[in-house]
């Protein structure tokens, strides 16, 4: 696996000789929503798997359905060290050498939580591009209440993935890394009017609600809008609460927002406990048929 830190002018020449070439870079959800997260995605013989929030068994199965085994992962993403993004990453560590990659105080979180896992930690740094294979990898910042949460933004060959999930409001660094993505998977957490009148504890609304919490659906509208206009072809509304949101709400929160708008890329839910479909990623203006 090569992994190492790339400035811009390298970023531009890793894709130059191939710039012709299309890889065929697919995404899949293998679960979103507040009971688990995992998400694979895979460019030529690059497999990146972003967080292990659900059992192992399942992540090996879902892996298994993509042809993909465990011990082929080149890199293992984690946005951050809540339990629905890292609970199948203690066992999944004994079935793949794959790297754990995450920032400095997510890196020092998983040393703690997880035995044996002082070798396999990859502290990244937020801001600067680095690369797995043939994908360039760059965190940024998100608004949670977990020390050291972020995003990912990844661009391939086909075209860029933005990953912003488990965000109280939408940081000005994701905004900037974001723009220009491709395809994004962004959450949708709630329904505000939904959650405020559910039977969740004042004291978990609150959280929920507030600046280190989560995107409510107006919220991820707003944000697939600026996306849209910044060229998005698709939008994969994530991480959805089964107590406080329906896909339903979600989906038209933001296809009406981004109607308004007179933009009309495709957005899709992510199913929350099933393998997903193939989300194929592609550079706007040269998307295969």
């Amino acid at each position: 696996m090569q992994m190492s830190a790339m400035g811009e002018s390298s970023h531009a020449d890793i894709f130059a000789h191939i710039s012709e070439v299309f890889l065929l870079t697919t995404i899949h959800t293998l679960a979103s929503g507040s009971s688990g997260n995992a998400l694979l995605i895979v460019c030529g013989e690059t497999r990146i798997l972003v967080d292990a929030g659900i059992s192992c068994r399942r992540i090996t199965n879902g892996l298994r359905e993509l042809g993909v085994a465990p011990d082929a992962l080149d890199a293992i993403l984690i946005t951050h060290i809540h339990t629905d993004h890292i609970c199948g990453l203690q066992t999944l560590l004994k079935r793949t050498q794959a790297p754990l990659c995450g920032t400095g105080q997510t890196c020092r979180e998983l040393e703690w939580k997880l035995s044996g896992a002082a070798d396999r930690l990859r502290e990244i740094p937020l801001g600067t591009a680095f690369s797995v294979g043939l994908c360039q990898i760059t965190a940024f910042p998100i608004s949670h209440d977990a020390r050291g949460a972020c995003g990912y933004r990844i661009d391939t060959v086909d075209g860029s993935v933005g990953i912003l999930t488990d965000t109280g409001y939408v940081t000005d660094e994701a905004a900037e890394v974001l723009s220009g993505v491709d395809v994004a998977v962004l959450e949708a957490n709630h329904d505000v009017e939904t959650l405020r009148s559910g039977p969740y504890p004042y004291y978990l609304k609150q959280r929920i609600l507030g600046s280190e919490g989560h995107l409510c659906n107006e919220d991820a509208a707003r944000f697939a809008v600026h996306l849209a206009e910044c060229g998005a072809a698709q939008i994969i509304l994530a991480h959805l609460s089964r107590e406080n949101n329906t896909p339903a709400m979600a989906l038209r929160a933001v296809e009406t927002a981004l109607s308004a708008a007179g933009l009309a890329p495709e957005v899709t839910v992510a199913p929350r406990e099933t393998l997903s479909m193939a989300f194929e990623v592609c550079r706007r203006g040269i998307c295969r048929k």
